[in-house]
């Protein structure tokens, strides 16, 4: 979060199933020595393009193609405490 100071932006990349509905893709990574899933969204064009390698082979091993979005309107929904 260095260097984060309000999101107001998400991007995500999009894969579209054969039935018509969307869903963001994920791959398992390592974090601590234990396997995490890792969505491939971000707040900025840094973490997407870190990401976007994810969603090139993705793409080719689906044979689909991954759309990347972009999501702008900040609405918050509940805050926990």
């Amino acid at each position: 979060m260095k260097g984060q100071v309000r999101i107001e932006q998400m991007f995500a990349f999009i894969v579209v199933d054969d039935d018509g509905t969307e869903g963001i893709p994920a791959v398992q990574t390592m974090n601590l020595g234990y396997p995490t899933a890792l969505p491939l969204v971000g707040a900025d064009m840094a973490r997407i393009d870190s990401i976007r390698h994810f969603a090139q082979k993705i793409a080719r091993d689906m044979k689909k193609p991954v759309m990347l979005v972009k999501f702008t309107k900040r609405e918050e929904v509940e805050i926990i405490r």
